[in-house]
């Protein structure tokens, strides 16, 4: 009964994390915080990016069958990604659960507010670009168009923070990518979600491969991971389709009102309310 319900969080995890690019595990994390609330920071972040592997490319395959993926802007991003994922992985069991909990409660509050206060989205490239702008054109197989342009500097420095603190939270990282990518980097909504996805499948590996040479993992952690990740994969391919059917106005709200509920409940946790 215990795995039939990690099945059921990881599909409910799985479809939430693709439909907005989050990889799922600003959804797992709290969760397994509540479930397991004698374990380790370390066995809750390990487990959580392990699922987000799963998530995150079961949900890029769905992605790219639409077109939506921006591969070259992808690949440069993920290449940035993963030194600091791979210590973000070692260093989190210097962390007590007791911090972790506040870090993680408050970092979500803060992205809350951020997506917000901000202004809404650009989706396409207006006038002429300047010169140290990567200007990147996506078409879906629909046929809609999206060009936009973006500082790649900026993009590889965010990058490499999203790596180390998503790795260090286990949470996968698409909560602050995709903020990231469409407030700061100018990428159109349904674009940025899936390339994230992208970004985090390969990204969340390179973690979870340092967990796995760290010795993270007990044969129960292992099981767990089985259980979540066979719900993700289902969940992500549903939250796919669901994604166009829904403006990206939309999921940029719906995003911040999961990242406050969020925080706000990690953090009455960490303070014991």
């Amino acid at each position: 009964m215990h795995y039939l319900l990690l099945v059921g969080l990881g599909g409910g995890a799985g479809a939430l994390g693709t439909l907005i690019g989050a990889g799922g595990g600003f959804v797992l994390v709290p969760m397994l915080l509540l479930l397991y609330p004698h374990e380790s920071a370390l066995t809750v972040s390990s487990i959580s990016l392990a699922v987000v592997v799963l998530n995150a490319t079961s949900g890029s395959c769905a992605y790219a069958r639409m077109g939506r993926v921006d591969y070259r802007s992808g690949l440069v991003f993920a290449a940035a990604t993963v030194p600091g994922a791979i210590a973000g992985a070692l260093t989190v069991d210097y962390i007590p659960r007791l911090a972790f909990n506040a870090i993680f409660g408050v970092l979500m509050i803060l992205l809350a507010a951020y997506l917000f206060s901000r202004r809404k989205e650009r989706t396409q490239l207006r006038g002429s670009p300047r010169a140290h702008l990567t200007v990147r054109t996506v078409v879906e197989k629909g046929g809609a168009t999206y060009t936009f342009a973006y500082n790649q500097r900026w993009g590889v420095g965010l990058s490499v923070f999203v790596g180390y603190l998503s790795s260090l939270l286990g949470i996968g990282g698409g909560i602050i990518h995709v903020p990231a990518l469409v407030r700061l980097l100018n990428f159109p909504v349904h674009i940025a979600t899936a390339t994230s996805q992208f970004i985090l499948a390969i990204m969340a590996f390179a973690g979870t491969a340092a967990h796995i040479a760290a010795g993270s993992f007990s044969p129960e952690s292992a099981y767990r991971v089985i259980a979540l990740g066979v719900g993700a994969v289902l969940g992500a391919q549903g939250g796919a389709q669901l994604s166009t059917r829904i403006h990206g106005v939309w999921l940029l709200r719906g995003l911040a009102v999961a990242l406050a509920l969020v925080g706000i409940r990690i953090l009455t946790m960490a303070f014991g309310a």
